[in-house]
């Protein structure tokens, strides 16, 4: 891959406050669709696709939960 993808901005999970470590979550979740995708143009193309797919909405907002809780662990959020 030519240009590297920093999957964990700034390398670390560590963040101020819940509402910091959910827009992490959500930064973490569409950094995949770019490594997995790289191509811009491509993505571009079905983002409208999966915009109108309620099942794809759901996956991605399954995604962002899942990065969430990793966050919330490392902060211990749930303390």
């Amino acid at each position: 891959m030519p240009d590297q993808i920093q999957l964990i901005p700034n390398n670390t999970l560590i963040t101020n406050s819940p509402e910091e470590g959910r827009q992490l979550a959500m930064k973490m979740a569409r950094l995949i669709i770019k490594a997995t995708q790289p191509d811009t143009a491509v993505r571009e193309r079905l983002r409208p696709v999966y915009a109108e797919d309620p099942a794809m909405l759901i996956a991605l907002g399954k995604n962002v939960a899942l990065e969430f809780a990793v966050i919330a662990a490392a902060n211990n959020y749930w303390r």
